[in-house]
C-alpha cells in the first residue's frame, strides 16, 4: 500500500543534527513525505539553507530571524528579505514571531522584527511563518493590527498556544500547523482546538529535529515522521489517512503557492 502524499511544512535540515540530509530526504519519500520546507532561523545562514534546497529536489526553504535570536542578530530589513525571496525555491518569510518563555526581556526587539517580517510578507506575497510561545495576547494584537493595515497570508507554525490565539488567527484567514506535540498523549486540549478548526486551514509539520511524535518521542525528529502526526490528525477529524493528507496538501499549496 502506498503511503499518502504529505508535505512537511516546517523543518530545520541545516541544523547540525542532520549530517545525513540525503538519507533523511529518501526516508521521507518512502514515508510519503514528498516535499518539505526547511527554515532558516538566522539570516546569516541563508546561503547554507538555500544550498540544501538547490541540492535536493523535494526541499524548499524559508528565511527569517527567529524571535529568540532577535536581540542577538542584526535586525532584518524588508529589502534583505525581499532579495532572498527572489530565489525560485524560497517560499515563505520566517520563522518570526514572539517568544516570551525564555526571552521576554527582548520583547520590544522581537515585536519590531516581527513587523519587519510582516511587511516583507506583504511585499513578496509569500506566507508569514509564525513562532508563538507564551505571548498569545501580544501575538494576536500585532497580527490583527498589521492585517488591518494590509493583508498577508500566515501559518501559526507548530501551534500549541491557547484557544483564543487559534481563533484570532483563524478569524484573520490564517492557518494552524499541527506538529508532533498534537500527537503527545497529554495534548488532548490541543487536539480539541484542532478539531474545532476548519479542515481547510490545517497544515502538518515536524519542526525536525525537535518534537518527534510517538512512537519516536525522545529521538531525533525527521520529515518522515510527519506521517505519524498526520495519522493523529486523521483520527481527530474522523477521516481516512488518505483524505486528511489530501486536505493538508491542498491547504499547503493554497498558502505556499510558490511551492505548488
Amino acid at each position: 500500500m502506498t503511503a499518502p502524499r504529505l508535505t512537511d511544512s516546517h523543518c530545520h535540515l541545516d541544523f547540525p543534527d542532520f549530517e545525513d540530509v540525503g538519507d533523511v530526504v529518501a526516508r521521507a519519500a518512502a514515508a510519503g513525505v514528498h516535499r518539505m520546507v526547511t527554515i532558516c532561523t538566522k539570516l546569516r545562514a541563508a546561503g547554507a539553507v538555500r544550498a540544501l534546497a538547490d541540492a535536493h529536489c523535494p526541499v524548499f526553504w524559508a528565511a527569517g530571524t527567529h524571535p529568540m535570536s532577535a536581540a542577538d542578530e542584526p535586525m532584518a530589513s524588508v529589502d534583505e528579505l525581499v532579495a532572498l525571496a527572489a530565489h525560485p525555491k524560497m517560499v515563505g518569510i520566517g520563522e518570526t514571531g514572539l517568544d516570551y518563555h525564555y526571552t521576554a526581556d527582548s520583547a520590544a526587539v522581537q515585536q519590531e522584527s516581527l513587523r519587519v517580517h510582516i511587511e516583507a510578507a506583504r511585499v513578496t506575497g509569500l506566507p508569514l511563518i509564525i513562532h508563538a510561545r507564551d505571548a498569545d495576547d501580544d501575538m494576536a494584537r500585532i497580527l490583527s493590527e498589521e492585517h488591518r493595515a494590509g493583508a498577508y497570508g500566515c501559518v501559526m507554525h507548530c501551534f500549541s498556544s491557547g484557544r483564543a490565539l487559534a481563533e484570532a488567527a483563524l478569524d484573520l484567514g490564517f492557518y494552524l500547523s499541527m506538529s508532533g506535540i498534537a500527537a503527545f498523549p497529554k495534548s488532548a486540549d490541543l487536539r480539541a482546538i484542532f478539531a474545532d478548526a476548519p479542515l481547510d486551514r490545517l497544515l502538518v509539520e515536524t519542526d525536525a529535529p525537535y518534537l518527534a511524535p510517538p512512537p519516536h518521542r525522545g529521538k531525533r525528529n525527521e520529515p518522515a515522521f510527519a506521517a505519524h502526526t498526520a495519522a493523529v490528525g486523521a483520527e481527530v477529524f474522523g477521516l481516512s489517512a488518505e483524505a486528511f493528507a489530501a486536505a493538508t496538501e491542498r491547504n499547503f499549496e493554497r498558502l505556499f503557492a510558490k511551492a505548488a
